[in-house]
Parts: structure tokens; sequence; C-alpha cells
């Protein structure tokens, strides 16, 4: 992937990330089971070390 793949990539994950994360909040305060979110939390947050740590790469 070149830099700004995973610069765009990163971007796309941020934003999802936030609504989903707004999402979570909404179905936590109404008593909703939130474990599936936290989850796909967890994934996104993975990936996004790996696109990072890929980009940190591609800038040296």
């Amino acid at each position: 992937m070149k830099k700004k793949e995973i610069q765009e990539r990163i971007d796309e994950l941020k934003m999802d990330y936030i609504r989903i994360q707004g999402d979570l909040d909404k179905l936590e305060s109404t008593g909703g089971n939130v474990t599936m979110l936290e989850k796909t939390l967890s994934r996104m947050e993975d990936e996004l070390n790996e696109l990072r740590q890929q980009l940190a790469k591609a800038s040296e």
C-alpha cells in the first residue's frame, strides 16, 4: 500500500470509529448489549495500529 492509501484508510477508520463510539454510547445509555460494538472497536484499534506502523515505515 502506498503512503497516501494508508493515510486514507486511517482517516476512514477514524471516522467509522467515532460513529461506532457514538452508537455504543447511545446503546449503553439505554441498557443495550454493547459487546459486539466493543469488539468492533477493538478490531479497528488493532487495524489502526498496524496502519500507523506501515505509515511510519513508508515515511522512512
